[in-house]
């Protein structure tokens, strides 16, 4: 993959160009998992629902390695609006090693404790046996995942959406390909099932690591030294910190409800446990494009208040927020029509189905909520505004939406919707909540760098 030319660093960025690659590589990343899920449905329901269940302690993994990537995107996004190139450059090294630390420190956790977390979470029989199968090879290759989230996340505040999203489309071919040699025992190899989706799924991700590594020294024009992998600076590491901790944290809460709410489903029953992970996985499509622009936003808005333009950091945000609703609407209503027959492209099973189409109904009320809180908040971070958004999502996902979901599930006994309802109530709550903080632009006060003139710009040593 070759890059043919080098942007020029202070390069206005355009919402359109960061966007569709953006788009298509969390596209490419959330088809990563259904083809987890779509070709161990041919192997059973249990085994998607072990995966699944696994899965959210994947997820949560993921965003504890965000504390870094997060942080680090909008610290390096902000010097480069602040055109200083050569701290942006050592801020990025630092990144990487931090989140090697923490991903090996993961890793070693989930090789020691993936059973005791599987039972902790009620699973039991097969379901069990596939979660812990899956948990401990995944699991215990997180590292992987940590490099890969560092090193994409510069890149592509570096405006280089483009081929980050290339090595997201090269990674799940080679996952998809892993997935059907190794899941069906094809080729000669042993049908392993499983194992063999959690095997191709770290092959991968190797894979992955080391086009991203390469592309790296591709795209920078100020390139990392080695010496900036060991050089820890207190001042970049407190600004790396002071925006991921609260950023993850927010992120980290929300997984956990969703873990305590999937702790809920597990008392109705083995359909409800598969229909929630084949609704979870549809409804992933109804917010992608929100997702992409809330990234491409959050890079542009960084880029503009560390040069100082707090004026169109307001009104882009706007236009997003736009944008993102009016894709979300198209896609939550295909949805919504097509629900029975996308829910039956991964089961034969009527009950399943029922379920599953009958929490697809509720998503334009879910989904809608979620678009402006993931373009809002992404962008209240961007500009260094990283603490209210996880205040906020303490007292509404954790005070509010898990009483709601126990009292909905189990005192009114409306099943799986209960739970869709429970977070709808907080995705609005927070919602609204956001649009006055944006609106209210007390976020601009908390900018972590200032412009510096041309004269004032240190020279590489």
């Amino acid at each position: 993959m070759a890059v043919k030319k080098k942007k020029e660093l202070g390069e206005k960025l355009s919402l359109f160009h960061l966007t569709w690659p953006i788009f298509l590589e969390v596209f490419l990343f959330m088809l990563m998992g259904i083809a987890d899920t779509f070709m161990l449905s041919a192997v059973s329901d249990n085994a998607v629902s072990g995966v699944g269940a696994a899965n959210q302690y994947i997820q949560i993994a993921i965003l504890v390695l965000e504390v870094v990537g997060i942080g680090a995107a909008i610290v390096v996004s902000q010097y480069l609006g602040s055109k200083r190139f050569i701290e942006a450059s050592k801020i990025s090294g630092l990144a990487v090693t931090l989140n090697l630390g923490v991903g090996i420190l993961l890793s070693i956790g989930f090789i020691i404790f993936s059973k005791k977390i599987m039972i902790a979470m009620n699973l039991q029989g097969d379901v069990l046996v596939h979660a812990h199968q899956y948990l401990s090879i995944v699991g215990g290759a997180i590292f992987l995942q940590a490099v890969i989230n560092s090193l994409a996340s510069i890149i592509r505040v570096h405006g280089y959406t483009k081929q980050t999203m290339l090595v997201s489309l090269g990674m799940n071919i080679i996952h998809v390909i892993g997935n059907y040699v190794l899941i069906f025992g094809k080729f000669g190899f042993q049908e392993l099932g499983v194992q063999g989706a959690a095997i191709s799924s770290v092959v991968s991700r190797l894979i992955a690591m080391l086009v991203f590594f390469w592309l790296l020294y591709q795209v920078m024009e100020y390139r990392v030294k080695l010496a900036y992998y060991f050089t820890m600076s207190k001042e970049y590491v407190g600004k790396i910190l002071q925006i991921g901790l609260p950023s993850a944290f927010e992120q980290i809460l929300y997984q956990g409800c969703q873990i305590v709410f999937l702790y809920y489903v597990t008392y109705l029953g083995t359909e409800s446990l598969a229909a929630r992970q084949y609704a979870v996985n549809i409804s992933m499509f109804t917010y992608l494009f929100a997702i992409a622009i809330g990234m491409g936003t959050a890079i542009i808005v960084g880029r503009l208040v560390g040069a100082g333009e707090k004026d169109e950091a307001y009104k882009s945000v706007w236009t997003s927020v736009k944008w993102a609703l009016l894709f979300t609407l198209v896609m939550v209503t295909i949805v919504m029509v097509f629900r029975i027959p996308l829910m039956s492209l991964f089961t034969s099973n009527e009950q399943v189905i029922q379920i599953g189409a009958s929490v697809l109904i509720l998503s334009i009320m879910l989904e809608t909520g979620r678009t402006m809180n993931i373009v809002i908040i992404n962008s209240l971070r961007a500009a260094g505004d990283a603490k209210f958004p996880v205040v906020m999502g303490a007292l509404s996902m954790v005070m509010m939406s898990l009483p709601l979901g126990y009292f909905l599930v189990f005192v009114l006994d409306l099943g799986l919707p209960g739970i869709w309802l429970a977070i709808t109530a907080d995705e609005w709550t927070r919602a609204i909540i956001m649009y006055f903080r944006w609106k209210g632009r007390r976020w601009e006060k908390f900018a972590l760098v200032k412009p510096i003139e041309e004269k004032e710009r240190p020279s590489e040593s």
